[in-house]
């Protein structure tokens, strides 16, 4: 996979859909935050239908810390791993009010410092919201850079700094969106729908299917 094949890869991702973004539900960074925390291990639409209905109800740490722990367990019992979940969530609420003045902060260390916030989420928050050329490397991303070619490696860590490095700066914003979306609904896990991929014959993907 060379800078030529990736620059024609992400132009036809790009033409397909100009301006990706999450698909949770989200009005503000702090909506964000908090999605991203429950979306762990759970699906995208499984957290909206949760936060579509808390989010009306509480969404500033105030209103979170105001709801209790078992107040915003009622919201959010239908995703998994909820119990740790809400615990996580009030005690970031509560160190967002303590140190940052009720905002989320756009560095990754303040970000990581926060309960239920690894890696991953931080880097979602930073693209996402803060328009930073992170890359949160999902199971999705992790596939497709591999399949692909576009950039191949052993773990996450070393999936997110080869596409830093690797994807053409004037791709990097939103290839995070791009790259789960083309995994989510085309590059699937276990029938790769390669017969309708807009990048098929730029893949490297050795076992396709018609």
């Amino acid at each position: 996979m060379n800078k030529e094949k990736r620059t024609r890869i992400f132009t036809r991702l790009r033409d397909q859909n100009p301006n990706p973004t999450t698909e949770l539900n989200y009005s503000s960074s702090f909506e964000l935050l908090i999605a991203v925390i429950l979306s762990a291990q759970a699906t995208d639409v499984g957290v909206n239908k949760a936060t579509d209905k808390l989010f009306p109800v509480a969404n500033t740490p105030r209103a979170i810390l105001d709801l209790g722990l078992e107040g915003l367990k009622e919201f959010i019992k239908t995703i998994g791993l909820f119990n740790a979940k809400a615990e996580n969530v009030i005690k970031t609420c509560r160190m967002l009010l303590e140190h940052h003045d009720g905002q989320v902060p756009d560095n990754r260390e303040a970000l990581e410092a926060l309960p239920g916030v690894g890696r991953k989420t931080a880097n979602v928050v930073l693209n996402t919201a803060f328009k930073q050329p992170a890359m949160a490397v999902d199971t999705h991303i992790f596939r497709v850079s591999n399949r692909t070619g576009i950039a191949p490696g052993k773990n996450v860590l070393e999936v997110e700094k080869k596409l830093v490095r690797l994807v053409p700066k004037d791709f990097l914003l939103d290839a995070h969106h791009w790259l789960i979306l083309h995994g989510r609904y085309v590059c699937k896990a276990r029938k790769p729908q390669c017969g309708s991929c807009i990048i098929e014959d730029l893949c490297e993907f050795k076992k396709k299917t018609s």
